[in-house]
């Protein structure tokens, strides 16, 4: 890529960085937090289920805009209404408020993840478009990685004070983008889409369609991974504050190197796993240690045991979600497009239930959702192993 499509990627995987950091900031706080409310596991469930519920809806909206007017207007919009819902969540008194500044995270969300990833396939050729998502994405993974400890540490100076440095960070990014960032989009082809007669499936046509599909087992395991990892990500720190009595420090500890862990094996041994075990099998193998993983969390509470565990299972999940996607892709044929939109609607759907039911579950006895988790993500693995031989991959496979 040459340095003219280098500075706006720059200002993207910033801007990517800044979203999935306030993401995580909540994580470690959320315990000591929701105190303050009188609120328990239920409240915290629903909480990161309206962020995914809002992201959902207004996703397919965000992007139908983001073709008619601009990638760059749903960019800076989407950034004031993060800023936004962070500000309100700082300033809120009553639990309707925390809803509020959630669902408006999630708007902003799905005004901003879309556009910035069609923004990187503007701005690159067939050949360095694989390179620009994976920068993207790794802005998104180390976003996720330093929120949960820059949220510790900020908690030592008010529970909410992690809000309004993610509010003001993502105002001062908003600024520059309108500033600086290029639109990508020419307003021709923007007039093009807004004069566009041809008719877009709704999103239940679409659900309905992928029901049929023979890569259909492998969209449900996306569902699956997300719902055992929302609901692990929602709980978990409730759930060790809880049952452990861990506290802040602790808990961004345990997140932080988990997330930074997990990451690191994404990234160096993925490839490698892939070719030693295969897809089909290494999807297997990880839906059983990731349930193991989370009912040993149940067994001690000691930190280091429980620091290992959690490094693992995020380990397990970073390993599972690209051998799915390596599958998933392989079976797509012509249908890639379709595919990759299924991909993000199931994750969606598994990220709106998972909090919610964990919380439910979590205000009834703390280690039910890591129970529900883990009856999840066994039940996939038999589906798995069940129709394995329907998973045509490129070459055949094993399962175990």
């Amino acid at each position: 890529m040459n340095k003219k499509r280098n500075t706006p990627l720059i200002f993207l995987m910033v801007n990517m960085f800044i979203a999935m950091l306030g993401f995580g900031l909540i994580i470690p706080i959320l315990p000591d937090f929701l105190k303050e409310f009188g609120a328990g596991g239920g409240v915290a469930g629903y909480l990161v289920a309206a962020f995914g519920l809002s992201q959902f809806v207004f996703s397919p909206i965000a992007g139908d805009w983001s073709d008619k007017y601009g990638r760059k207007k749903m960019i800076v919009g989407g950034l004031l209404l993060f800023s936004l819902g962070n500000l309100i969540f700082a300033l809120a008194e009553t639990i309707p408020m925390l809803y509020v500044a959630r669902l408006v995270g999630g708007i902003g969300a799905a005004a901003m993840i879309p556009s910035m990833m069609a923004y990187v396939a503007d701005i690159t050729t067939q050949e360095d478009r694989g390179k620009g998502m994976g920068m993207l994405g790794a802005a998104m993974s180390f976003g996720f990685v330093v929120g949960p400890g820059l949220g510790g540490i900020l908690a030592e100076f008010g529970l909410r004070m992690p809000f309004y440095i993610s509010g003001a960070v993502g105002a001062l990014a908003m600024l520059g983008s309108l500033v600086i960032l290029p639109e990508s989009r020419s307003q021709e082809d923007q007039r093009a889409s807004r004069e566009s007669k041809v008719k877009k499936e709704n999103i239940l046509k679409q659900f309905a369609q992928s029901f049929k599909a023979p890569y259909f087992l492998l969209l449900f395991l996306i569902f699956s991974l997300t719902f055992g990892l929302a609901n692990f990500e929602a709980i978990f720190p409730l759930f060790v504050n809880e049952m452990y009595g861990f506290n802040t420090r602790e808990i961004s500890i345990l997140i932080t190197v988990g997330a930074v862990i997990g990451t690191v094996v994404q990234g160096v041994f993925i490839g490698k796993l892939i070719t030693a075990f295969g897809e089909k099998r290494l999807i297997n193998i990880t839906f059983l240690l990731s349930a193991a993983a989370l009912i040993l969390m149940l067994l001690s509470g000691n930190f280091w045991y429980i620091l290992i565990l959690v490094s693992l299972f995020f380990s397990f999940t970073s390993v599972m979600r690209p051998a799915i996607n390596t599958l998933l892709s392989k079976m797509a044929g012509n249908e890639q497009g379709f595919v990759a939109g299924m991909n993000n609607a199931y994750m969606s759907i598994g990220n709106i239930f998972g909090p919610a039911m964990a919380g439910l579950l979590f205000d009834v006895n703390v280690t039910f959702p890591n129970i529900l988790g883990a009856i999840v993500l066994m039940l996939s693995l038999f589906l798995s192993m069940a129709n394995g031989a329907k998973l045509k991959a490129l070459k055949p496979e094993t399962s175990i």
